[in-house]
């Protein structure tokens, strides 16, 4: 009976344990069963990096409308915005006071030519008189010298005249090209004249428009080596063709040119200024709007990695690599640039890399993944 009760035990126990080990197999198996991640396979290709530059946008000609002589307005001919053609009527200078400086200008050249003419009469007889021996050299010569100094008399009253007539028609304001009309600070009865700091009112032509902005020393250089050129107007002759994104998000129906690069960088701002030209058939761009500047530029060989893809650890960026046995390791980025939700990457990566696309943060160093398609 004692036998049976030893026998019974040792079996009991025995069970125990082996039980045991199989809930500890169990355990240890679902414990290093790898996780299941999405995984993407990076390719090296060529990136088009749109980049953007606010903008600031002028007309292609400006023109402050000042007054060339002083008086009261008379009449204004065009309203604050309207489009105006090249000669046309734009303001009038009460003119009275030039046209009587005209009157007299020409009332002294009557004159001067009334003593011209005496002038002469005088050298003719005296030229006859000091031929016959009558009179002396001394008073022939006496009479040309007045006949000279009567001859410019009448150049100086004819000048006198053309100064008149030309005050004259700076009374009447012209359009010098076609454009539209700035504001209109004075109106009629203002007291205007040359040394007004204020314009009458500012003419702009924005049949084209030039759009300013500023780049970088780091993007001028990148940009500068994409084209072929032995100086930079032959670069700027092969630069691609440039898009302007306007105020509301839109993107402006016609490309624009880079025409200008200014020679020497701000030493404040790091900068260097560039002017490109749009065509303006639609009339909507006009001097004061702002926008972006968008450039394409052409990345060779780089990689484009998801930014979701990646995290940020104390300010540098890194993604989960797949080794060859699915382990998984940190790598830091290079980041060149970025591009939408992508970085573009030069360096640290290797073709054909695996990187795990998602919930990077669960993922421990030297764990193993079984990648599955994002």
């Amino acid at each position: 009976m004692k036998m049976n009760s030893v026998k019974i035990t040792k079996g009991i126990f025995l069970f125990l344990l082996i039980g045991l080990y199989s809930c500890g197999q169990k355990a240890n198996h679902e414990h290093t069963r790898a996780k299941e991640l999405p995984v993407i396979t990076l390719h090296k290709d060529s990136i088009v990096i749109n980049k953007n530059y606010p903008a600031r946008i002028e007309g292609k000609v400006n023109v402050d409308i000042r007054a060339q002589v002083e008086g009261y307005i008379s009449k204004i001919y065009v309203e604050e915005g309207a489009y105006v053609r090249v000669g046309e009527n734009l303001f009038k200078i009460d003119d009275r006071t030039y046209v009587e400086q005209l009157n007299t200008a020409e009332a002294n050249l009557r004159a001067a030519n009334a003593a011209l003419s005496n002038a002469k009469l005088e050298v003719d007889k005296y030229s006859l008189l000091s031929e016959g021996n009558v009179t002396s050299d001394f008073q022939l010569r006496t009479a040309k010298a007045q006949y000279e100094s009567a001859s410019a008399n009448v150049a100086q009253q004819k000048a006198a005249v053309q100064t008149a007539r030309i005050n004259i028609g700076f009374t009447l304001v012209k359009s010098p090209v076609s454009g539209y009309i700035g504001r209109i600070p004075k109106r009629i009865g203002n007291l205007i004249s040359r040394g007004d700091t204020q314009p009458l009112t500012t003419l702009s032509d924005i049949s084209q428009v030039y759009t300013y902005f500023s780049m970088s020393e780091k993007d001028f250089l990148a940009f500068n080596q994409q084209y072929q050129g032995k100086n930079m107007d032959e670069k700027i002759k092969n630069m691609a063709r440039v898009s302007l994104i306007l105020a509301d998000g839109s993107t402006y129906p016609h490309a624009g040119k880079i025409e200008l690069i200014n020679g020497e960088f701000d030493t404040n701002t790091g900068a260097i200024s560039i002017r490109a030209v749009f065509d303006n058939p639609g009339l909507l761009l006009r001097t004061g709007n702002t926008g972006r500047v968008t450039i394409p530029r052409i990345e060779q060989n780089v990689f484009a990695v998801p930014i979701l893809s990646t995290m940020d650890m104390q300010g540098k960026i890194f993604v989960v690599r797949l080794k060859k046995d699915n382990t998984a390791e940190r790598v830091s980025l290079n980041i060149a640039d970025k591009e939408g939700d992508y970085y573009i990457v030069r360096s640290g990566l290797n073709d054909g890399d695996k990187i795990v696309s998602r919930e990077l943060t669960t993922v421990v160093e030297g764990e193993v993944i079984t990648p599955k398609a994002d």
